[in-house]
């Protein structure tokens, strides 16, 4: 993203280590350098740039002055800046941090979580199903079974507890993100063959909106469909471009997404299909009337998912 400034050295970990992979990103662009130049000169390999630029690794403060300097980054200010911004995305390790978590959450995963703890706000579309830090346990098995021919048992059962360890990190702040979440009207009827497990996922659900940090809007039926994927932008300071940052997913597959266009057409679809649906109360009431209905149905018999 063209402009963007330096952030100071009091930033959090994944702020900071995203001033950095952008800063590098837009300075090479400016230079009109591939990452194959960049890998070659420094010595490097490729593999190594692309993931400091995605956001995968951190970069040392060693790398990363002689990398400026080639970059023609030499603006003293600047530079330390960067320094210090590196410095402190490797202050603080956290849960995803840990080897167990290893190849079996996606490097763009381990970015969304530490943007998540760190976000101010949200806007969230559910096309499909719930976003990951409001699903209850049983809730999430229920989805993640759907993908059993994709997901091995392990990354089934390693998925569902992040979804926990997300909830928890969220309940812990301080000051929770001001969360504004677009359900699909069809999340309300996907039960996923367990009436009880919807109910009690709604019951969550209104739970978060009566504590005041989420607001939740139903986007009827009658609108017309906005693809396929769930997705979700968080800003990391203030409402404005440079401090957005887009997650995609479909299916099994996701990816983190800093493109200024990408995110300007987000953006606008969400506010179109914001104000074009159910307000507040109304989506409240609809809510806690299908809650009822599912609470007071007779579950099903078979296997349930928790089980």
């Amino acid at each position: 993203m063209e402009g963007l400034d330096v952030m100071a050295s009091g930033d959090t970990p994944a702020v900071a280590r995203r001033t950095v992979r952008l800063a590098i990103r837009d300075a090479r662009m400016a230079r009109g350098l591939t990452q194959g130049q960049v890998a070659e000169e420094m010595e490097w390999s490729l593999s190594k740039v692309m993931r400091i630029e995605s956001g995968e690794v951190t970069i040392s403060q060693n790398d990363l002055r002689p990398l400026l300097a080639y970059l023609g980054v030499r603006d003293k200010t600047k530079v330390e800046g960067l320094v210090q911004a590196a410095k402190a995305s490797k202050q603080r390790r956290q849960w995803w941090d840990q080897a167990r978590f290893a190849g079996l959450v996606t490097p763009a995963m381990k970015q969304w979580f530490s943007f998540e703890v760190e976000a101010t706000s949200m806007r969230i579309f559910c096309n499909g199903f719930f976003p990951g830090f409001l699903q209850t346990e049983e809730y999430a098995r229920g989805v993640l079974t759907a993908y059993e021919d994709e997901l091995s048992p392990v990354e089934i059962a390693v998925r569902v507890e992040t979804r926990a360890l997300r909830r928890q990190a969220i309940a812990q702040r301080r000051v929770r993100p001001e969360a504004e979440v677009l359900l699909d009207e069809s999340v309300l009827l996907r039960t996923l063959g367990h009436p009880g497990l919807l109910g009690r996922q709604l019951t969550e659900l209104l739970g978060a909106i009566k504590e005041g940090w989420v607001i939740a809007r139903i986007a009827p039926f009658t609108l017309p469909p906005a693809g396929s994927s769930n997705w979700e932008i968080f800003y990391l300071g203030a409402e404005d471009l440079e401090h957005a940052v887009l997650y995609r997913e479909n299916s099994t597959k996701d990816e983190i997404i800093d493109d200024e266009a990408a995110l300007t057409r987000h953006l606008r679809q969400w506010n179109k299909m914001w104000h074009a649906s159910f307000d507040e109360s109304t989506s409240n009431e609809m809510i806690a009337t299908r809650i009822g209905e599912l609470l007071n149905s007779n579950e099903p018999t078979g296997v349930h998912p928790e089980e």
